[in-house]
This record gives structure tokens, sequence and C-alpha cells, in this order.
């Protein structure tokens, strides 16, 4: 499921472009340090920077990734690029002058993570707000949590909440909580009926406002629900009970968080970058840049503040004027292609299936399927247009129905336009059916699988969303491959931590919190999950010439692991650590 929360970025992008933007440092900002507090960013030495010396890695094992020469003694690195790759003599004798080496020490070096699908905007006010999460990545197991800790934020957070007026909290999850229900506005009024607040549900596609924030978003009893929405409603009355589905949802938080300056939209970037990088990403995507966005990401690559790649996806329904492709970063950033959105998210039960949902949520009747965020016509003429403007898109599509409206419109555009690399994306496709898979090969439409799902949701799936048979088959991972697609795998942050080895081992294994192995069909083996993580994605980018294995000429973007994930065994691989992040030879984070 898409973090389709961006339209925040939008609202706050929409009041920036009011003002004038100024560069900011990362001196100043209200909220730096906040995000890094527990986090180590280092650099290659002084001699090595200042003389151009050549940086030669050995030690541990090397995974290239490179089919062609899977592993390698060393690896020599001079101006950010892979010089070459192999035996450790025959890699020495290349160097040029004084050569730095880098000591493994029996840790294994793979090509960086590249993200296929994420929110790095959005990541930085996660990084920024209260952490509402569940278990393992949070304490927000209850109603009673929740509250605790948004005060606990409030108090330490008081300048914060001076200036903007606002307590935000990020990623409480109803499935998870004790109560197994949302929050409410008068559970949230508990913590403050003064200061406006507004709480993000994990998925990013509903949230929960107390009173004081509905009344400043101009929700009251006559509020009509709007297309693609919908305001919950209090039992015994009318009047919403703060919990907002959808459109309904970004509408709101839009006017509250239209509050943020310019100075907060910025150390958002900079701290959702750092953010990415402790996990070992060094390609990242904005996945919904709504208007404005694309902007500060530029602004925030002029002041320097970004140590990873960002590929930008602006929406082509709400930010058209910023869609300008290039396949160069400039300051570490580039607007990929453009962004449709169809539906919402399963564990929300928002997305659109064609078949009903297992149990309704509140208020629905039994054949209640989710609905369609935009209108089938909607979605053809934004394929249409991406394809006639050259435009790679990339969709958000969580149902199966959603699915088949993107197939369809993919198999008109392509059947007016003619073959060509277009690389269009099915970003989530949780629910795509096995007979939609050929149909997506035939297309040539590289899905980007969610199957960290099966940790975080997927017992909720079985007993709540899907039903026992259909939840087994989300994310279908091993039936792509059988057919013989590539597919990636992403985490969809800040849906989830952009935890990379969370992704790698829920590829692997599809265990759930509870630990039911669900789908075992689907399951890959690891070297394809590593694949999925870094040339797939690089392929999806049209970056494979430069991306994604280690091999002479390209990068060096590089992440340092605890032990080598191919000899690890499937169900330790959610042990390994992350220990550094290379970004083009330089170290842009490294564990304390």
């Amino acid at each position: 499921m898409c973090f389709a929360c961006s339209p925040f970025a939008g609202a706050l992008g929409t009041a920036l472009s009011r003002r004038s933007i100024l560069k900011h440092t990362v001196a100043g900002f209200a909220w730096a340090g906040v995000a890094g507090a527990t986090r180590s960013f280092v650099c290659i030495s002084a001699e090595a920077a200042t003389q151009n010396v050549d940086t030669l890695y050995a030690g541990g094992p090397i995974v290239t990734l490179n089919d062609s020469q899977p592993t390698a003694e060393a690896v020599l690195v001079r101006g950010g690029r892979i010089v070459a790759v192999g035996a450790r003599g025959e890699v020495e004798s290349q160097a040029k002058g004084p050569i730095e080496t880098v000591d493994l020490k029996g840790r294994a070096l793979l090509p960086g993570f590249v993200d296929p699908h994420g929110h790095v905007v959005m990541v930085g006010l996660q990084a920024l707000a209260a952490n509402l999460l569940p278990a393992p990545d949070g304490a927000g197991n209850s109603i009673p949590a929740l509250q605790r800790i948004l005060r606990d934020w409030s108090t330490k957070n008081g300048k914060i909440i001076e200036r903007y007026g606002v307590i935000i909290g990020f990623g409480y999850d109803d499935s998870q909580l004790e109560e197994q229900r949302h929050p409410t506005r008068a559970d949230l009024d508990a913590v403050s009926s003064d200061i406006p607040i507004l709480i993000v549900h994990q998925s990013g596609h509903l949230g929960v406002l107390n009173s004081k924030a509905l009344d400043g978003a101009g929700v009251t009893r006559s509020t009509p629900d709007p297309p693609g929405g919908a305001f919950r409603r209090e039992a015994d009355e009318a009047f919403p009970n703060g919990v907002c589905e959808e459109a309904a949802f970004f509408a709101a938080a839009g006017k509250l968080l239209g509050r943020l300056d310019a100075q907060a939209y910025l150390e958002m970037i900079k701290a959702g970058a750092a953010f990415y990088a402790s996990f070992g990403y060094t390609t990242v995507q904005e996945g919904r840049a709504m208007p404005g966005s694309a902007t500060m990401l530029a602004r925030a690559g002029e002041a320097g503040l970004l140590d990873v790649d960002v590929v930008v996806y602006p929406d082509i329904f709400q930010s058209l004027e910023e869609i300008v492709p290039s396949r160069d970063y400039k300051n570490r950033v580039r607007v990929g292609g453009a962004k449709a959105t169809i539906d919402g998210s399963p564990q929300g039960k928002t997305a659109f299936l064609s078949q009903a949902y297992y149990k309704p949520p509140e208020g629905q009747g039994p054949d209640y399927r989710g609905y369609a965020a935009i209108t089938k016509e909607q979605i053809v003429e934004a394929v249409d247009l991406a394809f006639t403007n050259g435009w790679q898109i990339i969709t958000h599509a969580n149902g199966d129905a959603a699915v088949d409206w993107l197939i369809e419109a993919v198999g008109d555009a392509t059947a007016k336009h003619g073959p060509g690399d277009r690389r269009a994306v099915l970003i989530h496709g949780q629910t795509t059916r096995l007979d939609q898979l050929p149909r997506l090969k035939e297309l040539a439409l590289l899905p980007s699988f969610f199957p960290m799902h099966t940790y975080y949701w997927g017992d909720w799936h079985r007993n709540s969303v899907l039903g026992p048979e259909r939840a087994e088959r989300i994310s279908p991972c091993n039936s792509a491959r059988k057919l013989g697609m590539i597919f990636t795998s992403h985490h969809d942050a800040p849906v989830a931590n952009p935890d990379a080895i969370r992704v790698l081992s829920a590829t692997v294994t599809r265990v759930t919190r509870s630990g039911y192995v669900l789908g075992p069909e689907e399951r890959v083996n690891t070297l394809t999950a590593l694949k999925a993580m870094t040339i797939w994605p690089a392929v999806q980018y049209f970056e494979e010439a430069s991306k994604g294995t280690i091999e002479p000429g390209k990068l060096a973007d590089f992440v340092i692991l605890s032990a080598d994930p191919l000899t690890v065994s499937p169900e330790d691989l959610i042990t390994l650590k992350v220990v550094e992040t290379i970004k083009e030879g330089k170290s842009v984070y490294k564990a304390a």
C-alpha cells in the first residue's frame, strides 16, 4: 500500500509557494538533531579525500550480485567509481598511487540497496513526530500507550508545538492495538483538548484528529464525505468520531500541516534521507510528490542536505507542471517520471478488491469491496498522457480490481502508442491474482511488490482483511519468477521503517508476527530477494549501467553487513545488521 499521505507534503508545498523560499543550512533548523540522536555519520579519511587516494575493500565476503562474477576478494574504488573487482593481488595492481585499505573484518560488502518505492519526505516527518508504531518498531500497542507517547512527546517538544501549533503522531495500527479499534477524537481529547492533535495510521491512508483539530480543519456534523474518502461517524449521531479515511484524511491533515514552513520541510527531507542511509539505502524515492515537493527536494539538494540519490515522481493529477523527467541527477535529485494512485490500503480496508473483504469495516455491509480513489477514465487518461510524453509512470494499485484497471489502461496505451522501453511500474499489487501475472509480463509492467506485509499484517490479512485463502497469495513473488519476470521489493516507508533487513527477511521467509508462514509457495531464495533490492530496482530506474551490482565502471555505492546473507540461514536473516553505508566511495552512515 502506497503511503498516499504525501498530500500532506502537497498542502505544505502549496503553503510555501505563497512565500519566498530561502536556502537553509542545517544550522538553525527547529528539529535539527532530533532524528539523528542515535546515529553516527562519518566520511572517508581526510588523506583519501584530499589526495584522491584509491580505496581497497577486502577482508570479508564480497557479494557482487553480478552473475558473471558473483564473488570477489577485493574491490578497488577511485573517484567514487569501482575500478576493479576480483582477486586481491590483481585488484591492487590496478591502483595508480597510494591505497587506503578498508578491512571488512569478516563482514560482507554488497551493492547499496536501491529503494524501489518509498516516501523520503514523509519518512522525515515520521522521524521527527511521536513514534506510535507497535512492537517491534515502537511501543504503541494500546490506546493508553498511544496517549502516553503523545504526552511524552509533547513535554519534550514544546518549542515545536509553540511554533507550529500541532501535535503529530505517526504509525498507530489498529490491527495491533489491544482494543482492536481505531482511537477516536475522544481518546485524543484526553491528551489535549486545547492543542490540535493529528495521528497517522501506519498505512498512511487513514488518521485520527482530536476535536480541536477537526475544528481547525473545518470538519463539522454537516461536512459531507468527499469523493474517494469518508469521515467515520459516532454511533448515536452523525458527528465525525475523528477517524478519517483517504481523501477525507488528506484534506483535513493538509490544512493542519500547512502550518509547517520551509525550515521544517527541509529538515524533514534531511532527516528522511539520513534515516534511509542508516538502513543501507544509497538510492531512495519520493514516491508521490505533491505540489511544491519536487521544488523543495531540489532546494534540499542545493543546500547539500542529501547524502543519497533521490528519485522523485510527482503526482500526475496534482503536480503535472513538476513532471520534467531526467536521467541525470542534479545535487542528488532527479525527477524519474509520474505517479498515479488508484486505490487505498488493504490493512486499512480501503483497497479496491474484486471480492468482498473477509470482515468488512464497521458500518459497511458484507458486500463491501473497498473503493477507488479515482475513476477508471482518469487512470486511462493518465497512462495515455505518460505514454504520449514518454514519461515513466508508476501506479499504486493494491486491490486486484485496481490492478485490473491498470492492466486495461496500459494495454490501451500500448496498443495506441506501440511498444517501447517505458518500464511502467505496478506499485504494491498486494492482491494481484495469478491470472493477472501473464498480462503484466506481456505488457512489460514491472511489479514492485510489498512482501514485508507478510510480517507486519500477514495475520491481520488472514483473520480479517482477506481470509485464509486469499491472504496466502499476497505479493506473489515466486509466481512472477516462475513466469520469468523480475520484481522489486519495497517497504513503502514510512508505512514501515525503511528496514532493508526486514524487507530481505520477509521476502525470503514470509513469516508473520505470530510465526505463521504465509503463502510458503511464494517464498524466494536469498539471492533472488537481494536482486529485488539492488539490481532489479536499478533496472526499474533505468540505472542498471551504474548501480545495483559491484562491477567495474559502476558507482561505488555499497552497504557493509554484519555477515554474508547468502551463508546465513533464512530464519536468521533478520539478525543481520547494517554496519556502514557508502555512497560513491564516501561513508554516509556508520553504526555506533
